[in-house]
């Protein structure tokens, strides 16, 4: 079985062509366990897989490195738009990815026969709890969130995936690998959430860190990175174009009518599966 390891900003992924269906479902949740175990295995924050898709060019897959899918990920489509391309399974700059959160087109820049940078419609984010799913009716926005002792102001929303946005003042000293996922596993979000920490630097630039539901502290999350935009776009904390910092590096988005995130992505290495 041949793989790809790619990576968006340290955000990690095997990448795996399954259009022949040679993984079944029933085994999805353990490989990606397996294969995402750092140091045992390959090592990597989840599994992509390539689908055929009837809807679109072509269906991406998503598990996280505890087993579990998940609907969408900005880091994990751009990886995939780019092994698309240079595997020569979609031959085209311009395509459509179909995901559980949606079909989300996205734009390549190439040089030679490389993919340089990927731009994704994120497509709009969704305020009602009801989308993530959260406890409670119509929309969170800068409320309270009783955490443990301590009660925190949270803005939440769908990016497809649930998002949990919480602004402090000095997101590198913030307690993440404690907060994180006490708020991930809150009762007030039955299915989970992602949580992202913001430091707003100026009018369009961020500084984000983000558990990621799943699999902990990733060094990027593209959804994270487009909820706190949407978050501090909607408290008026910033503009319509953002750049962000996050531990891998930095990203671009674009506020409109959908968000629309740019950044790159990198093959490290392929081999083969034993």
């Amino acid at each position: 079985m041949n793989f790809w390891k790619m990576h968006g900003l340290g955000n990690d992924y095997v990448v795996i062509d399954n259009r022949d269906g040679k993984i079944v479902d029933q085994e999805l949740s353990a490989l990606a366990k397996r294969l995402c175990e750092r140091r045992f295995n390959v090592g990597a924050d989840g599994l992509l897989l390539v689908c055929g898709s009837e809807v679109a060019d072509v269906k991406m897959r998503i598990f996280n490195a505890d087993g579990s899918e998940a609907e969408m990920c900005g880091n994990g489509v751009r990886c995939f738009a780019k092994y698309c391309f240079e595997k020569g399974i979609v031959e085209k700059s311009e395509f459509n990815v179909e995901t559980l959160a949606g079909v989300k087109p996205v734009w390549l820049t190439v040089e030679g026969k490389e993919v340089k940078l990927i731009k994704v419609d994120m497509d709009a984010p969704n305020w009602e709890r009801k989308a993530l799913p959260m406890v409670g009716e119509g929309t969170c926005i800068d409320e309270n969130l009783q955490v443990n002792d301590e009660s925190y102001k949270v803005t939440c929303l769908s990016m497809g995936n649930p998002h949990c946005v919480i602004f402090v003042d000095n997101v590198g000293e913030f307690p993440v690998e404690y907060i994180g996922p006490v708020i991930e596993k809150h009762q007030t979000f039955p299915n989970r959430t992602n949580v992202g920490f913001v430091q707003v630097l100026g009018k369009g630039e961020l500084k984000v860190r983000v558990w990621e539901r799943g699999c902990g502290e990733t060094l990027a999350c593209g959804t994270g990175t487009c909820a706190a935009v949407a978050a501090a776009n909607r408290l008026g904390k910033v503009g319509n174009k953002v750049r962000v910092h996050v531990l891998g590096g930095d990203l671009q988005v674009e506020v409109g009518k959908t968000l629309f995130l740019s950044g790159p992505a990198e093959k490290v290495f392929e081999g083969i599966l034993f």
